[in-house]
């Protein structure tokens, strides 16, 4: 994979102290340097002299310290550093040089990993345009590269499932399994990836009510905390919030995104990962409990600006709208949209994640959502894209009737009872979790499904959210800055 290609066409293995030239910005897109820390090696990201001394002066005096340092080349770095470190500059051009660069930039959907995996296995040139293409063709998007690829992810995704401790870890291997879940839909290949949410269950259940303490300078952690977060980061800002969008959709829709200059992480969205409670948590600042309506969305827009007036801002500078064509006057400085395209996308679905492949594949060929951020982009808003919760693939277990539910939602995942004298009944008979309750009102129970089961027809096929999978629950957060973006 790519991160080992990166480590071998270092000489890691031979050299405590490395110097990266990276303008092609690798690491943000395959976060390559993990495989170095994973070697014991402290990367550190170089941006002037002075800081970096600061920083790792003690470090640099004992050349048994393993130390990887990543640099653009428009920095300076003074001799000394340039003398004592192992220079390699990282290009499509030193990383693969028997192929055609002009060709493997301009290919819209180039998978490095993929491309790594399949490039050690090749001994012959094929440096012309149309060999190139033979060669991705044939090879790095192959059935049997691509098969090859997926048993080693996956491998070393249930290897860090079986040792995770933290909330980033989590959002790591909601990221992995997206990719396991596209490439597995893409190429028509049988992958389960259940066991991933069997672990993920027991971590939720015993680990979410504790999140809300989780402080993180590049993500809200909680969709709870994301008005806090943007708006100690940004002085004017719009979240744009795709309901129902999970890290698999997000793979999808972000091919149109282009030349945008975007930062990517992940945020737990509230569980039961429905709209009503989890959209409006992320726009008012809020837990459940403490919402107005938590199991309707009438107060949505109420909260939302109750929140931003209570974070300083005033009326004409607040702004909430639906839809791509959502505009804001000059004065706003805190704004939302809300677009539902995905959601319904979600529950008109009869072809289970396939559907959603080509379905979200002609929303990002609309490129709507891009241009809707460039446009609040050239307005000089900074923008940030979330979810309100994720969806999953499920199968109908029978729809409930006359149980006595005190709340119907969308979803299909979950049941709310208060006074119910049976529940344990209907924990036994559909195998539901019985959740903890965390942020939400104490006077009902919440009765969940398991992850791959519904409240639909018995043996429906559906794709729903509501659950406690790691699909709906981890969610892309996605920060595009205004002044990286306008030149």
């Amino acid at each position: 994979m790519f991160k080992d290609y990166v480590l071998k066409f270092s000489s890691a293995q031979y050299s405590n102290q490395i110097l990266l030239i990276d303008d092609e910005n690798f690491d943000e897109v395959t976060h390559y340097s993990a495989g170095f820390k994973a070697h014991g090696f402290e990367v550190a990201l170089y941006t002037d002299d002075i800081s970096f001394r600061i920083m790792y002066e003690d470090k640099l005096k004992n050349q048994d310290n393993k130390l990887v340092i990543l640099a653009k080349s428009s920095s300076f770095i003074p001799y000394d550093l340039q003398r004592r470190f192992k220079a390699y500059t990282l290009s499509m051009g030193n990383l693969f040089p028997k192929l055609n660069f002009d060709t493997l930039k301009a290919y819209f959907d180039l998978d490095l990993d993929l491309l790594s995996l399949a490039y050690q296995n090749n001994f012959d040139d094929w440096q012309t345009q149309k060999q190139t293409e033979e060669f991705l063709n044939k090879h790095v998007y192959s059935t049997e590269n691509v098969q090859a690829y997926l048993k080693i992810l996956y491998c070393d995704l249930m290897k860090q499932t079986k040792t995770v401790t933290t909330y980033d870890e989590w959002f790591e291997i909601s990221e992995v399994k997206a990719k396991i879940d596209f490439f597995a839909t893409r190429f028509y290949l049988e992958f389960d990836t259940s066991e991933v949410d069997i672990i993920f269950t027991d971590y939720i259940l015993t680990h979410f009510g504790k999140i809300s303490s989780e402080m993180s300078r590049n993500t809200p952690v909680l969709v709870s905390r994301a008005m806090e977060f943007m708006h100690e980061c940004s002085s004017k800002f719009v979240i744009i919030v795709m309901d129902g969008m999970s890290e698999f959709d997000w793979r999808i829709i972000s091919k149109s995104f282009g030349d945008i200059l975007y930062e990517k992480t992940a945020v737990f969205a509230m569980i039961p990962t429905t709209t009503s409670i989890s959209r409006q948590c992320l726009l008012s600042n809020k837990y459940p409990s403490q919402l107005i309506e938590p199991w309707k969305q009438s107060k949505e827009k109420q909260e939302f600006i109750s929140c931003a007036k209570n974070m300083g801002y005033a009326d004409n500078q607040i702004g909430y709208e639906r839809g791509y064509n959502a505009q804001f006057s000059s004065f706003v400085r805190c704004g939302a949209v809300i677009v539902n395209d995905v959601d319904d996308i979600v529950h008109a679905q009869h072809q289970g994640r396939l559907g959603m492949l080509n379905d979200m594949g002609v929303l990002s060929d609309q490129h709507k959502l891009a241009d809707m951020t460039k446009r609040f982009l050239d307005d000089g808003f900074d923008v940030y894209i979330s979810a309100d919760h994720g969806n999953s693939p499920s199968m109908g277990m029978g729809k409930l009737i006359g149980t006595g539910v005190e709340t119907e939602t969308r979803s299909r995942k979950m049941i709310v009872l208060q006074n119910f004298a049976d529940k344990e009944t209907l924990l036994q008979k559909y195998r539901l979790i019985d959740y903890p309750k965390y942020y939400l009102q104490k006077d009902f129970d919440y009765l969940i499904c398991n992850t791959g089961d519904s409240f639909d027809a018995t043996g429906d096929c559906v794709i729903t959210h509501g659950g406690i999978s790691i699909d709906e629950v981890i969610v892309p957060f996605i920060k595009i800055k205004a002044v990286n973006n306008n030149g």
